[in-house]
């Protein structure tokens, strides 16, 4: 399974960095976008919205307001399921996904990970 992380980060403290940290730990495939190209964790981020195959989950580290510009993006990968962590919360996404059969859950990647349940 692949995710793409939106809102990545190089600062090992950021929350999106653990997350690329622990995906790639578990050996899940990750791809990350952010503001600022770089590396986090072995994994380059990009600044573009590529045309990335085979996006099973995606989750989310940017406010609301930041997602509006992602929005045609994500529906255009047609992944399984977006993943809103803590502070991402967005209501008016979520309508969009479920119009178009994407499933999306309000929960926090690290904590899937660490039990099992991602």
């Amino acid at each position: 399974m692949k995710t793409l992380v939106i809102g990545a980060s190089t600062n090992k403290e950021r929350y999106s960095y653990k997350a690329i940290h622990n995906l790639v730990d578990k050996s899940h495939q990750v791809v990350a976008i952010g503001s600022k190209k770089g590396m986090a964790f072995d994994i380059p981020i990009e600044t573009d919205k590529l045309n990335f195959q085979a996006i099973d989950t995606v989750t989310m580290y940017l406010n609301p307001k930041a997602q509006e510009d992602y929005y045609d993006y994500i529906l255009s990968l047609q992944p399984r399921r977006v993943i809103f962590n803590p502070g991402t919360e967005n209501s008016a996404f979520y309508k969009l996904l479920e119009a178009n059969n994407i499933q999306y859950e309000v929960a926090c990647t690290l904590v899937l990970l660490a039990t099992h349940q991602y």
